[in-house]
């Protein structure tokens, strides 16, 4: 059973996202290509992935 993503803790939320988008650029996938598939995958906005990437490399996130 999936859980709904509204009762989903938010920090782990935006953490997810963040790991997301750390593995496609990892994989060579360049910056604004992987903003975009993450944001689709999560059904998230293209500027809300680029706030959690600025958030997780300010708070040092894993995966880095």
């Amino acid at each position: 059973m999936q859980s709904d993503p509204k009762d989903a803790d938010p920090e782990a939320a935006r953490k997810a996202i963040f790991t997301a988008l750390v593995a496609l650029q990892d994989r060579q996938v360049p910056v604004v290509k992987s903003r975009q598939r993450v944001a689709e995958s999560f059904a998230v906005t293209y500027q809300h992935v680029a706030e959690v990437e600025r958030e997780g490399l300010d708070k040092e996130w894993p995966p880095l």
